[in-house]
């Protein structure tokens, strides 16, 4: 068997990291309007933003890391999955990333949110940190008065209490309610995985990931990432080696999910891998940098890899948001910023009390234009190209007039043809039509993301029927998941509370 081109199957059916650069919200969002809403309690503008399937935190870390070079706003950020362990890696990840610095230092932290985020296997050190603060996690998430008090900055009000009992459950896998390797065997997993996607390329894996490389991220404009990096998290899943690759044996249990299969006739709960085995996650903090010394070359090819330019972006990242993790009390003397000449606003000093995150309950982009709350209230919304199947008038109701649509375009992913790739970006541009955005005046070109912004004079039915009925994606992007009986080598048997995960589509 060989897996032809297109197919989309190496994306996979759960989305475990960005595959477009992390992104400054605020830059991307209207500016600050005089009339808009006002925090009372703070008394300061806040900035609403809504965002469907952003996985990984990057945006939301990188909005808050640039937070100083813009007017002071109270971020509100409403984050909707379509599965409970995408929320707990959210809340994995933001927990590291506002760690106290006297308890873990700022190397320590990056580099364990690094191979956290991606890595399929982990250090012991950092496996040990992943379950000690798994198993916090896990009687917080069920106590709203310790959660408010330890973690100000998260609002789980929102989710149902089914899907906070299977949150818990999440968070007791991690800590290690099923012990051992044989519980999630990570690089058994992936390798069946691999062996699953290329089929009979898989004995010329190496020429296939060159192929893949050169021929396609490359081309696209990726050209930081290394063969050899690139190779070793194809072949093993480890994408950011720190230390000897002996190290690195203890299976990540943070990219394990479950999905509903068809065996023999019957519906089967399996946990296996089900992310990206094509792509990787060197693009998030990876290819781009502020630093311009970092992205030069040297005889045509660059002098510093992905993981290499990932690691500098994460500490300096991590360095910007320190202060957010830390009540403002206890800050001592908040570092100036542009807009604080002199020191004179103290009360614009970042903290866990100047953010939000807000998780929504899973399924809910169609309803939640049914409350009043969100209805017209968000000034950005954010759509990644896993998602864009949801974006409807529903949803485009939620987003005030004027507000800006961000839509991830699937520049990345190496399965698609070129004309797959134009295909989808002109049915974004059809979906975003229909929910009322126009393209926004004087927004450059770019193939990595779409920007449209809410129209004030649009009438939801003088859409174009063809528009508004059609099929919401390209067919081509499915992943085929219930196609075949799942394989004993590729699945383990769901064990404990928690239930499987819708199986994920990219747009069909």
């Amino acid at each position: 068997m060989t897996t032809p081109a297109g197919s989309g199957a190496g994306f996979g059916s759960v989305s475990w990291w960005g595959l477009s650069p992390a992104l400054d919200l605020q830059a991307e969002s209207p500016p600050v309007d005089p009339d808009s809403q006002t925090d009372t309690e703070h008394g300061t503008p806040q900035l609403d933003m809504l965002l469907l399937g952003s996985v990984d935190g990057r945006h939301l870390l990188q909005t808050l890391a640039r937070a100083a070079l813009r007017p002071h706003r109270r971020f509100h950020f409403y984050v909707l999955e379509n599965n409970l362990e995408a929320v707990a890696r959210h809340i994995l990840i933001f927990s590291l990333a506002l760690e106290d610095p006297e308890k873990m230092g700022l190397q320590e932290r990056s580099e364990a949110f690094l191979e956290v985020w991606g890595n399929a296997l982990l250090r012991p050190p950092v496996a040990a940190f992943v379950r000690a603060q798994a198993d916090h996690l896990a009687r917080l998430v069920t106590e709203p008065d310790r959660l408010a008090e330890q973690l100000p900055w998260l609002s789980l009000g929102a989710l149902k209490f089914r899907e906070r009992d299977a949150l818990e459950a999440v968070f007791r896998f991690w800590a290690g309610g099923e012990k051992g390797p044989e519980a999630f065997p990570m690089s058994r997993l992936w390798d069946s995985r691999l062996r699953h996607y290329l089929g009979s390329r898989y004995d010329a894996r190496q020429g296939v990931s060159d192929w893949d490389l050169h021929m396609k991220l490359h081309d696209r404009g990726a050209r930081v990432i290394h063969i050899r990096e690139f190779r070793r998290w194809r072949d093993t899943g480890v994408a950011f080696e720190l230390r000897d690759c002996s190290a690195y044996h203890v299976p990540n249990r943070t990219l394990a999910s479950g999905r509903l299969l068809i065996h023999r006739g019957e519906r089967v709960a399996a946990r296996g891998y089900w992310g990206d085995i094509a792509t990787g996650p060197f693009l998030a903090f990876g290819i781009e940098a502020d630093d311009e010394r970092l992205l030069r070359t040297s005889n045509g090819q660059p002098i510093k890899t992905a993981g290499e330019i990932t690691q500098h972006n994460v500490i300096e990242l991590f360095r910007a948001v320190a202060a957010w993790g830390r009540p403002r009390a206890v800050q001592g003397h908040p570092r100036e910023g542009p807009h604080e000449a002199g020191g004179t606003r103290e009360s614009g000093a970042p903290g866990p009390e100047s953010f939000t995150v807000h998780f929504l309950p899973l399924g809910s982009s169609q309803t939640l234009h049914h409350k009043s709350c969100y209805k017209g209230h968000f000034q950005l919304l954010y759509v990644a190209c896993g998602m864009v199947h949801l974006l409807s008038p529903e949803l485009g109701a939620c987003v005030a007039p004027g507000g800006h649509l961000i839509v991830e375009l699937a520049r990345y992913l190496v399965d698609l043809r070129q004309e797959q790739l134009q295909g989808f970006t002109t049915r974004v541009r059809e979906l975003a039509q229909a929910a009322g955005f126009v393209p926004q005046p004087g927004a450059g070109p770019s193939e990595t993301f779409a920007r449209f912004y809410k129209s004030e004079d649009f009438a939801p039915d003088c859409v174009d029927p063809a528009v508004k009925s059609g099929p919401p994606t390209l067919e081509v992007l499915a992943l085929p998941h219930e196609a075949n009986p799942p394989s004993e080598d590729l699945t383990q048997p769901l064990q404990g509370q928690t239930p499987p995960s819708e199986p994920f589509q990219l747009p069909s």
